[in-house]
């Protein structure tokens, strides 16, 4: 009993140290199950990450906020991250690992809900309008109001009161989906750190890699499932269950319409909060394997690589910090690891790139929507079941062609910049595939307009609402509702008769959709063969500096990619793309609300100018990149020579030893044969 007692919590001695081959090759249960949920918890909280940037354009639109905002919403999650990470990755090692992760997945699904709750207060969305329904039939539009208060009063949504427009002015509600992504990013701290670390530690050497790799693989569906849910919410309109769907004039592909938004952070904080349960029933520590083992140590002796090279023993006891020792050795080691010119280089080289890659993800699927006139759900379809597999694929191949082609640090050096330069060369095409601005009467086309009520005329042009469109009656209702009698449709188009006008804006042209499939396959292309020099470009990062300064060297590399990457680049491509809006709402209690149309042409300049723009920079960085890792190289291979030539005459000294003493130990024999006939 006592024997299975010492062998659940690891306390391993000599005298129980089993040394079977079935000892040596099982898997412990619980290092099993341990796998399988923190392979479930990067699920969720890919899932969730990902759902997160599918809904940008829904978010924007509920809180009738610009872009910019957006941004800082979506780098908020990088902010919760930076603010524990160091705490957490130092305390949480000696603290119950399984444990810590799942209070990390608790935060984040308490995050995710959080996300959600404005839509359980705010109340139901009301739509900008400037249609005023006759009070005597409700097939009559009356004229165009004087006043935009008149038009509201009127509106056939539900009137808001002016104590509810207090309300709504006195607290923003973004700021409720802002925190919540704070918690996200808190809560999702210790599980890659952590998890990692508890794997490598209780793991057999040769099956660590592949139970990574497992957990890895895994986190790539996350981002599928995560925007194939966004492309199913967005087609539910967000009031579902509490409004008629036949009085709904508007479609998808409305610039106004938001879909269930809230129903996707339900759903992956209900998956988030499921993959903390079964980290609890997890121990602090397993059974040491035994190519990890050293029977001087006990397994809580044995957690920590030993850093100095003259180590009898894999591991280090977990002995007090000495903080005063730490602190005068941190010093020095940082100094060295940023004198490291390759390192540097390349940290500055992944950040510019990680800008560009940022923004670009983040705002692709809008720019599919406002480009090529897809909707919300189509554009997070495409980036689900067609960009993101094509990046998986790509990653992985990278590590097989690295593999098998056995590069070393200059070959990998050479392949990440190769695809990464092809990937730009084609991504140059896009300018290429360009649509034209839509015709919209007083905003791409000289006309008078005011609120944001569309409508398409027959003649192809959208009008800023059937008021101003000339519009006097109406028949049907709902989507089905036809504008008649449009007078300023009939000027422009020349033409007899009854002109009518439906709502929404007018399609694109059918160029457009003919350069559609094309713009995916270049995307999908372009995105497979970047990505192919993702893997090759880490491992650089790994073979570039001392074995010793890794840990470091990988901690500043994530903290500056977050901090200079994560965080500012969807604030300030949100920005831009802010400048190139043609139509602002307008908020139901004043003010500038939600960009409702683009400049196509500006959108499509300043959206794939600053993608490219910043990887021009990183290209003119890795030109003295690879200068500076030459010079390594050679700096190293003549160490190495230096080394081997020292190693090389001590060998001969030994030989020349050993050749000494078997000649000597004969002649002692000799000696004292002689001496025993005597």
């Amino acid at each position: 009993m006592k024997k299975m007692e010492d062998t659940a919590t690891g306390s391993w001695t000599r005298a129980n140290n089993p040394t079977s081959s079935t000892v040596k090759k099982s898997c412990h249960p619980s290092l099993k199950m341990f796998v399988a949920a923190l392979s479930f918890a990067y699920f969720a909280k890919a899932l969730s990450g990902s759902y997160m940037k599918s809904t940008i354009t829904q978010l924007e639109r509920r809180f009738d906020i610009p872009s910019y905002l957006i941004g800082i919403i979506d780098g908020s999650f990088e902010m919760g991250n930076l603010l524990v990470i160091a705490f957490v990755s130092y305390f949480g090692a000696k603290l119950h690992r399984p444990k810590i992760i799942a209070i990390g997945c608790i935060l984040m699904s308490f995050g995710t809900f959080l996300i959600a709750m404005p839509h359980f207060i705010i109340g139901r969305y009301k739509i900008e309008t400037s249609v005023r329904w006759s009070v005597n039939s409700t097939n009559n539009l009356s004229p165009c109001p004087a006043s935009s208060e008149s038009t509201r009063a009127g509106d056939r949504p539900s009137i808001l009161p002016s104590r509810g427009c207090e309300r709504d002015s006195s607290v923003s509600m973004w700021i409720y989906v802002f925190l919540g992504n704070v918690l996200r990013g808190i809560g999702e701290t210790p599980v890659q750190p952590l998890g990692i670390s508890y794997i490598d530690d209780y793991a057999q050497s040769e099956n660590a890699a592949l139970y990574i790799g497992c957990v890895q693989t895994i986190s790539i569906i996350g981002p599928v499932f995560g925007y194939l849910l966004g492309s199913l919410c967005a087609k539910i309109y967000v009031d579902i269950g509490y409004v008629d769907m036949e009085t709904v004039t508007f479609t998808p592909g409305d610039a106004r319409w938001v879909g269930a938004w809230w129903l996707g952070y339900l759903i992956t904080g209900t998956i988030t909060l499921m993959s903390a349960v079964p980290f609890w029933f997890l121990p602090k520590s397993l059974p040491m394997p035994v190519d990890k083992h050293d029977t001087t140590c006990t397994p809580e002796q044995t957690r920590f690589i030993k850093d100095s090279p003259t180590m009898e023993h894999k591991f280090r006891p977990e002995e007090p910090a000495n903080f005063h020792q730490m602190a005068k050795e941190f010093v020095p080691t940082l100094r060295s690891l940023l004198g490291n010119p390759v390192y540097i280089t390349f940290l500055c080289v992944t950040i510019i790139q990680f800008n560009s890659l940022i923004g670009m993800v983040t705002y692709k699927p809008k720019y599919i929507e406002q480009h090529y006139g897809q909707s919300t759900s189509k554009a997070n379809f495409v980036m689900g079941m067609i960009n993101i597999p094509a990046v998986a694929l790509g990653m992985f191949s990278g590590g097989v062609v690295m593999k098998k082609f056995k590069l070393g640090i200059m070959g990998a050096a050479k392949f990440a910049f190769g695809t990464s330069l092809l990937g730009y060369f084609l991504s140059l095409f896009f300018f290429a595939m360009g649509c034209e601005n839509t015709k919209v009467a007083g905003i791409t086309v000289s006309y008078t307009g005011r609120e944001w009520d569309p409508v398409c005329g027959e003649n192809g042009i959208t009008y800023v609402s059937p008021c101003l469109a000339g519009c006097t009656s109406s028949s049907g209702s709902g989507r089905n509702m036809v504008f008649d009698n449009c007078r300023c449709v009939a000027l422009v188009d020349t033409q007899p008769g009854n002109m009518t006008a439906t709502p929404g804006q007018c399609p694109r042209r059918d160029s457009c959709d003919k350069i559609f499939p094309y713009f995916l396959a270049l995307s999908v292309l372009s995105s497979f063969i970047i990505s192919l020099g993702g893997t090759p470009g880490f491992m650089l990062l790994v073979r570039c500096i001392k074995p010793e300064l890794k840990s470091l060297a990988l901690g500043i590399y994530m903290l500056a990619t977050r901090t200079l990457a994560g965080i500012p680049a969807p604030i300030y491509f949100g920005a831009i793309i802010d400048t190139t809006c043609l139509k602002w709402g307008n908020k139901m209690c004043g003010g500038r609300g939600a960009c409702r149309i683009y400049n196509t042409s500006a959108y499509r300049i300043v959206y794939l100018g600053l993608t490219l723009g910043l990887r021009t920079v990183s290209f003119l960085l890795c030109i003295s990149g690879f200068a500076l890792l030459k010079r390594h190289i050679k700096r190293e291979e003549k160490i190495a020579q230096t080394n081997g030539s020292a190693e090389l005459e001590s060998l001969r000294k030994e030989e020349n030893s050993f050749i000494h003493c078997e000649q000597f130990i004969p002649a002692l024999d000799c000696n004292s044969d002689r001496e025993s006939h005597l």
